[in-house]
């Protein structure tokens, strides 16, 4: 494979997945640590990623402000967020993790819906705040300074002490034998602390992210009652979730 073809497999990567580990992206394409070490670097230097320790972040995801231009397939994530805003009511309590589509969806929200939100992103949180209507509560910890979240025992407490009606769950990587998974420890462990608080748990994905799998496992499919993504229920991608008892949005 050319380094070019890398590359761009590379960044795509990236994009779909928000982070990415250098281990990981040595084993996927059959290379050294070093060879990735220096895409990785050639295309932060084009300021296509940005390149943090042992990996690389997409730059929308690691960006504070919000633009369109900047989010990886947002045609895509906008249905998926209109999607999941139908699930929504008055009255409820929603925990919402962070990534581009809960940032979408917390952007678009019904100007009249009146309902609290509890969230561990701080991004999710300040498009929260443009809605009146809506309370936001940020749990606070110690903030990710790669997944832009809360981590550790202080926020994992304070999931304890709350039972949501509905989750709204961001996904890293999605397949129907893995489940749910992801490759940052922490942030796994606050995520299996938000779907364990939750009554009910919709994970939103985008089709490129179906059938991947990263190193540890956030949930199984029986923890699960949603997914949503952009394609249409009865979809041939989404046959084999089909028989995981999943209600396809």
């Amino acid at each position: 494979m050319l380094k070019r073809e890398r590359q761009a497999l590379i960044l795509r990567e990236v994009n779909i997945h928000n982070k990415v580990l250098l281990a990981d992206l040595s084993e996927k394409f059959d290379v050294s640590i070093d060879t990735i070490r220096r895409d990785l670097q050639e295309l932060a230097d084009k300021g296509k990623i940005i390149k943090v320790r042992g990996g690389a972040l997409s730059r929308a995801y690691h960006a504070y402000s919000y633009r369109e231009n900047d989010i990886y397939a947002y045609q895509e994530k906008t249905i998926i967020a209109r999607k999941a805003i139908s699930l929504l009511r008055d009255g409820m309590l929603v925990l919402i993790s962070g990534g581009s589509t809960n940032q979408e969806i917390a952007r678009i929200l019904p100007a009249d819906l009146k309902a609290t939100f509890l969230t561990p992103s701080l991004s999710t949180a300040s498009q929260l705040l443009a809605h009146p209507n809506c309370e936001t509560i940020f749990l606070g910890g110690l903030l990710s300074p790669t997944a832009k979240i809360t981590i550790g025992g202080e926020v994992v407490s304070q999931l304890s002490q709350v039972r949501p009606d509905l989750c709204l769950m961001g996904a890293n990587a999605v397949d129907v034998k893995a489940g749910l998974t992801d490759s940052d420890w922490e942030v796994v462990i606050v995520k299996r602390a938000m779907i364990k608080a939750s009554h009910r748990t919709a994970v939103l994905s985008i089709s490129e992210k179906l059938n991947s799998i990263q190193k540890i496992q956030v949930a199984a499919w029986e923890e699960i009652d949603y997914l949503i993504t952009e394609l249409h229920s009865e979809a041939e991608q989404l046959q084999a979730y089909r028989q995981e008892n999943l209600h396809l949005l």
